[in-house]
């Protein structure tokens, strides 16, 4: 019983990295694109300057 509980939780554990880690990719990836968009757009007020 004992391993069967064991079992479970370790792929519950491991099923939950799994998902936490594609939210952080994600969310990495957002971040990124703004940044992007905010250094494309000081470049275009550096270029009317």
């Amino acid at each position: 019983m004992r391993q069967i509980i064991f079992a479970t939780l370790l792929m519950l554990v491991l099923v939950g990295t799994n998902v936490a880690c594609n939210t952080v990719h994600g969310l990495g990836q957002d971040v990124e694109r703004a940044g992007e968009k905010t250094q494309d757009a000081a470049d275009a007020v550096k270029k009317k300057l």
